[in-house]
């Protein structure tokens, strides 16, 4: 079974974080919640995750790394070197890295994004001094996927799911995707 660490740190997108895993599980997919820093962290918005293992521990036995996004939680993801150091292996391994809103930033931080296509938070594009920005609601280039930003958490994280060979077409009708989003079955 592949396998996915979300990574959580301080300040995250606490909406984007959990999305995704809850429909990584859903999706019945092996998905780890890996906090930078103490047993839990306060998000964005002050809710208080309780993480399921630290990410200084090896983080390469993943499929997947996806970072979500949030200001401070993006700042302190491209300020740890191991992190950055685990995305730049990953992707040379041609293992998935992905990040959404702001945290797209770490990715160009990394090396990771240099001449490919992405999407992140419009105001975020500012800070990326490589790759090419799109505005399109998620971007896959590779093994690189990127999403633009918290309203498109559950579109992210079905793309995810389909990218490691999951049934999100399940999932989207189990939670009444179709009918809560203007969206079609392929999206």
């Amino acid at each position: 079974m592949k396998k996915t660490a979300v990574i959580i740190a301080p300040g995250c997108e606490e909406g984007e974080a959990l999305t995704i895993v809850d429909i990584f599980r859903r999706a019945e997919l092996h998905c780890d919640m890996a906090g930078l820093g103490g047993l839990q962290i306060t998000g964005a918005h002050g809710i208080t995750i309780l993480y399921d293992r630290t990410a200084d521990e090896d983080l390469r036995e993943y499929d997947m790394i996806v970072l979500p996004g949030g200001y401070e939680s993006t700042d302190a993801m491209a300020a740890d070197e191991t992190l950055l150091r685990v995305l730049k292996d990953m992707d040379s391994e041609g293992k998935f890295v992905a990040a959404m809103c702001a945290a797209p930033c770490v990715l160009d931080r990394a090396g990771v994004i240099r001449g490919r296509r992405f999407t992140c938070y419009p105001t975020v594009k500012e800070r990326i001094t490589s790759g090419i920005c799109t505005d399109e609601k998620t971007v896959v280039d590779g093994n690189l996927i990127t999403g633009r930003g918290p309203a498109m958490a559950w579109a992210f994280a079905y793309k995810l799911v389909d990218v490691l060979g999951g049934d999100s077409l399940t999932v989207k009708k189990r939670m009444v995707y179709f009918n809560a989003f203007d969206v079609k079955e392929d999206e």
